[in-house]
């Protein structure tokens, strides 16, 4: 009996985007994927486990790349990962590369780049159905021979040829490691080598990536270092090299230019012609390519004007179904969280663990669930128009407008979706490549008007801006702020990222590379696992912050919660309840003792608010917030919207006197809210709080704030640091204060 084989290998998958490289992963780990970050980076690690023969393997899915340069944190890491450098368990067993069968040449430049490692190697050559469609073919057999590598002809979305893509990657295991392609010119290889002798004679060592070792360069990695003419790859490997180093690098690059070997010119030519080479005679091209569906299609939606308007609508649509779509799901939470709230306080006696699990545990569990719906429904139509190919064609449209602003078309659409939430905006921002364009997307996004400002935009404009109107009614003023607060945020983020992108974030824009695949259909498996992959990953890392957020402020506005301060008032309120129980049912002054007993309840929640923790900072802070017109029942009401906006709407509610609850589940309460607004004055005097000055500093500063947990969760999740969303809820707190001052004391002066 032959003893089966149960250890563990890991396999690398790697290739071009637009390969179907996701897809393929998909088909070979099911649903037993796992997504994480790799160490100290914002790279995405994903990782799932498959069988192949008798052996357990993990598959590690790296980036999509076009090239090993090394020239980003995504190319480092794939490096640092093929060279067993990054989590400190070596090389992988073997890697799985994946082309795209109409672009082969192309493919084949990343495809040199994985083969010159020497390891263990499988090709799989994707949408081969498409490929034939054209009129390419291509002899498999022939090319395995030429590469001395095994090669499979796969349609991911299908699952066409996986099960021979397992056999052939248990085979390569087995066999070890290959020889690489020779495809340098000698006097490249001459100052590679001359290179090598002199970083091993000297003191320069290589940085330790992750939790591998410190050990020797390898020659590809030495081979990059030439060919890096900006520095990134000496900055990562030997941090702490010195000036000899340097020089010697540069004198190695001006002997090779006078050998007629530019760096990096030369790699760009050795391995294109080394491509060439290996595809002559097993790949045929038609002479003229055949008119696809795809090349049809694209006349229209990569127009100017034609693929303009499409885009538009597409947009529009995505937006509407975030925006409106996932409004029933979440009036569905909204419902089921306030039934549950109803059922603790009724269950349980008052006190501090009744408020803690009606408000504190179940409010800000409903405020995790409750972006819940939107990120579905976001993730749901980007995976959808990823996987058809639409999405690279969207990122080509807008690319030309975002360039002005230093971005790229890809930072377009995460933007776009922001305006329902910044929350799924901020993880979809994941499909830009270049990293600063990342961090500059993320940083201004919240500056867009997201849905959750609309309940205050609501309630502070019908109380405080005229209903005036012109046109018959067609143009209103109201209208007109509401339009007005919308073109703030996007005025404010387009500067803001013009400001980035010339100081910290500083860097030319990048030139926007990208290949359109062929149109096909989507994956069904591969759209749900990517929408429930993103909802796990903001319920899992954000929600938890999000909920502790909540459990705090609520802390903060419950204790001391001295009954003292509330004594007659509660004496009152037991007497009106000794009262109602003796009126009947249709007794007509049960009625108006039930709307006295509700006045009382909502006198004492505004009490314990006044002197519980929240509102004494509120009131210490009332000397910062004057100059914005705001008394410290404003100022503890925008303390106590820091997990929510939306929450401030609620917060004026009690501190006002009309009742959290009342002032937002019914048109009615609103105005009641809205009048009680209108009424308020400054404690002690007849003064009013809040005029028309007082409402647009309100409005302006609740269009530039940081007031949302959720948010600044996913950016500390996104960015693998605390530094970022410390400095985006700093500089936006700063500016929407200062916009706000400079509203109201102009909008002041303005009135008189």
């Amino acid at each position: 009996m032959v003893a089966q084989d149960t250890s563990t290998s890991r396999i690398t998958l790697i290739g071009n985007p637009n390969t179907g490289k996701s897809t393929l992963f998909a088909a070979l780990v099911g649903v037993r994927q796992h997504v994480a970050n790799y160490p100290g980076v914002t790279v995405e690690k994903k990782t799932g486990w498959m069988t192949c023969g008798d052996r357990r393997c993990e598959v590690i899915d790296l980036p999509g790349l076009y090239s090993l340069a090394a020239r980003s944190r995504d190319e480092m890491v794939a490096v640092d990962v093929l060279l067993g450098r990054q989590d400190g368990e070596g090389p992988p067993d073997a890697v799985l590369a994946i082309v795209d069968a109409c672009n082969l040449q192309r493919n084949f430049y990343l495809l040199s780049q994985v083969l010159e490692m020497g390891l263990p190697a499988v090709l799989a050559v994707n949408m081969s159905d498409l490929a034939a469609g054209r009129g390419i073919v291509l002899d498999i057999e022939g090319l395995a021979e030429r590469l001395g590598v095994g090669v499979v002809a796969v349609q991911a979305n299908r699952g066409v040829g996986v099960a021979k893509l397992k056999t052939a990657l248990a085979e390569a295991i087995r066999q070890g490691p290959l020889r690489p392609p020779d495809l340098w010119p000698a006097a490249f290889e001459q100052e590679v080598t001359r290179l090598e002798k002199t970083l091993a004679a000297g003191n320069a060592k290589p940085q330790a990536t992750g939790a591998g070792p410190q050990t020797a360069l390898p020659r590809c990695l030495i081979r990059r270092l030439l060919l890096d003419t900006d520095g990134y790859v000496q900055r990562a490997l030997l941090p702490d090299a010195d000036g000899r180093v340097a020089r010697e690098l540069q004198a190695g690059r001006e002997r090779l230019a006078e050998a007629g070997c530019p760096a990096p010119a030369v790699e760009t030519a050795a391995r294109y012609e080394w491509a060439r080479s290996v595809l002559e005679g097993v790949l045929a091209e038609p002479g003229r390519y055949r008119v696809t569906a795809t090349d049809r299609i694209d006349r229209w939606l990569t127009h100017r004007l034609w693929g303009t308007l499409v885009f538009a609508s597409v947009m529009f649509l995505v937006f509407q179904a975030v925006f409106v779509g996932a409004q029933p799901a979440k009036r569905g939470i909204d419902w089921a969280t306030g039934r549950l709230a109803a059922w603790i306080t009724a269950s349980m006696p008052e006190g501090a663990l009744r408020s803690l699990l009606a408000e504190g545990v179940v409010g800000g569990v409903g405020s995790v669930l409750a972006f819940l719906p939107q990120i579905l429904v976001l993730f749901f139509f980007i995976a959808l128009l990823e996987d058809c190919g639409y999405m690279a064609r969207a990122a080509y449209l807008m690319d030309r407008l975002m360039s002005r602003v230093g971005l790229s078309g890809r930072s377009f659409i995460p933007m776009l979706s922001s305006f329902a939430c910044a929350v799924p905006g901020i993880m979809a921002a994941r499909v830009i490549a270049n990293e600063r364009d990342r961090l500059t997307t993320i940083a201004v996004m919240p500056l867009l008007t997201c849905s959750a400002r609309l309940p205050i935009y609501a309630l502070l404009i019908a109380a405080f801006i005229p209903g005036t109107s012109w046109l018959g009614g067609l143009v209103g003023l109201q209208g007109l702020v509401l339009a007005a607060l919308y073109a703030l945020g996007i005025v404010t983020a387009v500067a803001a990222a013009l400001v980035l992108k010339r100081t910290i974030l500083r860097g030319q824009t990048p030139p926007f590379l990208l290949e359109l695949p062929s149109y096909k259909w989507p994956s069904a498996p591969t759209v749900a696992h990517r929408v429930a992959e993103r909802g796990w990953i903001f319920l899992h890392t954000a929600g938890t912050l999000i909920l502790a957020v909540a459990v705090v402020v609520w802390a903060a506005a419950y204790y001391p919660h001295d009954r003292r301060a509330v004594g007659p008032l509660l004496g009152q309120q037991e007497e009106l309840r000794s009262r109602l129980a003796g009126f009947g049912p249709e007794d007509p002054r049960r009625q108006g003792g039930l709307e006295e007993l509700a006045r009382l309840q909502n006198q004492i929640a505004a009490v314990y608010q006044r002197n519980s923790f929240l509102g004494r900072l509120g009131r210490t802070i009332e000397p910062v917030v004057k100059p914005l017109g705001w008394d410290w029942r404003i100022g503890c009401s925008v303390l106590a919207s820091l997990p929510a906006r939306e929450i401030v709407v609620a917060t004026l509610g009690v501190v006002y006197g009309l009742g959290k609850d009342d002032g937002i589940e019914s048109a009615q309460a609103a105005g009641r809210l809205q009048a009680r607004l209108q009424a308020a004055t400054w404690e002690g005097t007849d003064r009013p709080v809040f005029t028309l000055p007082v409402a647009l500093s309100l409005l302006v500063f609740y269009a530039l704030c940081m007031q949302c947990a959720a948010t600044l969760a996913v950016i500390r999740r996104e960015t693998n640091s605390w530094r970022w969303p410390i400095f985006v809820f700093g500089y936006m707190t700063v500016l929407a204060y200062v916009a706000a001052l400079l509203t109201y004391q102009a909008g002041s002066y303005w009135t008189g």
